[in-house]
């Protein structure tokens, strides 16, 4: 099994359709040991019976807008395993007023929000963790074409994802030495809760299972086969790269 003795933490397991959710049960099943944040005790009751099913050894509470609890959720892991080998962001989010209309029209604080949890919380992440990587590790978060290129009502979180993808690489450059890889893995469009909240997202998976060179949509499974070749050591000489796994989608101009 890839992952034989690795321990991976899983941020932004939101129910079993979450991207997180996938890559945690191709996790397991390649012999890694798992555990999971929660944010509040809403997402908690969500999350409990999804660490049973796959076999997760602990849960946690960590809101990563909130330096604290990241610092006292880092303390409670080092005491539960030591150290850790994976660490899986998988953590967005932006006001739903901000995901249509005009991207001018972005609030201020509706900016600074989606910033914050979308990208600046992995540099927390990061940081708190990193003691815990001695032996080096695998960072990988979740990202969007929308960072790249324009797309339908993505508005702000394809900003939020923009920084996100250049957090990776200047979070590689800082953590290599410490043999700690960090990518980021940009999905076609999934049917996720995340996603739910973006106009027009039946438009959006005709079109491209339409145009992509595949002609098919992509799936939370076929994402999680990626994080699986990044937590692995199959993958050991690549950090700092937007890896897409889209179908092809991202290839085609016209």
């Amino acid at each position: 099994m890839l992952l034989a003795g690795k321990k991976a933490l899983v941020f932004g397991v939101a129910n079993d359709r979450s991207i997180a959710y996938a890559v945690a049960k191709i996790f397991r099943e390649n012999g890694a040991s798992v555990a999971f944040n929660y944010v509040n005790d809403a997402i908690r009751k969500r999350v409990e019976p999804i660490s049973e099913e796959l076999g997760g050894e602990f849960i946690f509470p960590c809101d990563v807008t909130k330096d604290e609890e990241i610092l006292q959720a880092a303390q409670l892991v080092q005491e539960k395993w030591g150290s850790v080998d994976i660490l899986v962001h998988s953590i967005a989010f932006a006001n739903r007023d901000d995901l249509s209309g005009r991207y001018i029209e972005t609030s201020r604080s509706g900016f600074a929000l989606a910033l914050d949890v979308s990208c600046y919380s992995l540099v927390a992440v990061c940081h708190a963790f990193e003691p815990l990587m001695p032996e080096g590790g695998s960072v990988m978060t979740m990202t969007y074409y929308g960072a790249q290129k324009v797309i339908p009502n993505y508005n702000v979180m394809g900003v939020a994802k923009a920084a996100l993808e250049a957090s990776v690489r200047y979070l590689a450059a800082d953590m290599g030495a410490r043999g700690i890889r960090v990518n980021a893995i940009s999905s076609g469009p999934l049917k996720t809760l995340a996603s739910s909240g973006i106009s027009g997202m039946k438009q959006i998976f005709k079109h491209v299972e339409e145009k992509a060179p595949l002609k098919r949509n992509v799936t939370q499974d076929n994402a999680a086969g990626l994080a699986l070749f990044l937590a692995s050591n199959l993958s050991f000489c690549v950090t700092g790269e937007t890896i897409f796994v889209d179908a092809g989608y991202h290839v085609v101009g016209m």
